[in-house]
């Protein structure tokens, strides 16, 4: 890829939510930050874009994606994991910790980003555990985490269902002003169940995980919240019970926010029908019913955000029965279309509704100064078609894993070119 001092981006409509722009017009990019013109010496050296019938945008903000170095490499790399970031217009991605990649102690948390700055062509962030071994028995050393770089606490995947612990992790995330995710999930109710409870798991013959197990962890952490004064993040929401939940502690002025999935958004259990792998993950696909509370949620700003939960699974991994299959989805190539096709397309949110949940709203929960195109800000810009039909193919994906759920169907939108830092790190 190209990394020219001087970019000017030319006849693109320009939307930046964080400013409230909307209207054609030129971006121009200078050492890596956003300039209000260039001069004309500067542009004569300048990389001209002509993006002429393309949106301008923030490059889009994520807050939880697993890439599996150090440990399961055949899944996903710093290189490969941020070469498909970049390909679905991602600039910032929040690196979780896994299951089976824990990320408890500072060492790690240095060695994450030493694979980090020798790999990623995007922005890597990364986030550590909240408890030892993501076990949910002791804290990890928070304040060490923070120090050495991670930007949030999480023990992602399986919950942490002790909420003494998480308790007394809110009281010291205000100490060290370090963001608490949460995955919402009584692990006790789900350790058999492969998809959502519901008719269609009955008509399957596959045993389900109740909704349940993610409102009473989202209750939980509701009161917890409001009792520590503190912030908490609720990842990927699939639960329409859980944004009534969220919509009413928001309202008694509750500091919590919410992320939720493309894939939950465009996507129900009814599509398991085939007994795809690729659609299996967690939380589950749900029911139509909550698919569209969650649009509801999105729409009233009681979900903050969108994220793409991306979980690379290797093609071995997910060739079995749906029973025995891990839990995954790689959606960081995807997920701009999907949320178009879920929202935009179908005249639920406008482009720019769509394009803040994806870009300003993560930066605020993060605290971080990205998903903007405000003077002197880095230059993270995507370019995409909203209009663009495309079919995810798996041979032509960036992820080392195959297991999009969307692969074969008709998407609109695509990313066209990425720019990180003044940096294009892809162009089609």
């Amino acid at each position: 890829m190209t990394h020219p001092d001087f970019i000017l981006i030319k006849n693109g409509l320009i939307i930046d939510p964080a400013n409230g722009r909307e209207a054609v017009g030129e971006l121009a990019v200078a050492h890596g930050k956003i300039v209000p013109a260039l001069t004309p010496e500067q542009e004569a050296q300048a990389c001209i874009i002509d993006a002429t019938g393309k949106v301008v945008s923030p490059g889009l903000v994520d807050l939880n994606a697993h890439i599996y170095q150090p440990g399961k490499t055949a899944r996903e790399t710093f290189a490969s994991g941020t070469a498909a970031a970049a390909a679905g217009g991602f600039t910032t991605i929040v690196c979780t910790p896994d299951e089976k990649i824990c990320i408890d102690n500072a060492g790690t948390v240095r060695l994450v980003k030493e694979l980090i700055d020798a790999d990623a062509c995007v922005t890597v962030l990364p986030a550590g555990n909240i408890t030892l071994g993501g076990k949910g028995e002791s804290l990890a050393p928070i304040g060490a985490l923070k120090k050495a770089g991670c930007v949030a606490i999480t023990d992602s995947v399986g919950g942490l269902v002790n909420n003494e612990i998480m308790r007394c992790a809110l009281d010291y995330s205000k100490m060290f002003d370090v963001a608490v995710f949460d995955h919402c999930q009584d692990s006790s109710m789900t350790a058999t169940g492969v998809m959502h409870m519901g008719a269609e798991a009955l008509h399957l013959g596959l045993r389900g995980l109740p909704r349940a197990a993610e409102d009473i962890v989202v209750s939980s952490d509701i009161l917890l919240c409001e009792s520590t004064s503190s912030r908490l993040h609720l990842q990927h929401i699939s639960s329409g019970r859980s944004v009534e939940l969220i919509r009413d502690a928001k309202k008694l002025g509750t500091k919590i926010t919410a992320e939720v999935s493309p894939q939950h958004l465009f996507l129900t259990d009814k599509d398991i029908g085939d007994y795809d792998t690729n659609k299996k993950i967690n939380p589950p696909l749900r029911e139509e019913s909550d698919r569209r509370a969650l649009i509801a949620g999105l729409k009233d700003g009681t979900i903050d955000a969108i994220s793409s939960d991306h979980s690379p699974r290797t093609p071995t991994e997910k060739d079995c029965e749906f029973d025995y299959a891990p839990f995954g989805v790689i959606s960081l190539e995807t997920a701009l279309a999907v949320s178009l096709e879920a929202l935009y397309h179908c005249g639920e949110m406008t482009l720019p509704q769509v394009l803040e949940k994806l870009t300003v709203a993560p930066a605020k929960i993060l605290g971080i100064p990205a998903g903007t195109l405000s003077n002197g800000a880095d230059a993270d810009i995507m370019i995409f078609d909203p209009n663009e039909e495309w079919i995810p193919e798996a041979d032509s994906l960036k992820s080392n894993s195959r297991n999009c759920a969307v692969l074969g169907r008709k998407l609109r939108g695509r990313v066209v070119t990425t720019v990180c830092k003044g940096k294009i790190v892809f162009r089609t």
